[in-house]
């Protein structure tokens, strides 16, 4: 993976968790239940997927960089 797709998927998921945190705090009172349940697990999902991107990302960008240099480990 190449340093700039690595460093994408980081940013990619920071950003993700940024957008969706915020959601979680600008979602306004007076919703059925319902809607807060359906927004909460979009919110979960989406946050464990930016985790999982971000890791892939981070393992690319190291993966890369040791390529770059040479090393085997």
């Amino acid at each position: 993976m190449s340093q700039k797709i690595a460093g994408f998927l980081m940013i990619l998921g920071i950003f993700m968790i940024f957008e969706w945190v915020s959601l979680g705090f600008n979602l306004a009172d007076g919703h059925p239940t319902s809607f807060y349940v359906v927004h909460g697990i979009l919110i979960a999902v989406n946050i464990i997927l930016a985790v999982v991107l971000g890791i892939i990302g981070w393992r690319g960008l190291r993966g890369a960089i040791r390529g770059r240099r040479g090393d085997a480990g």
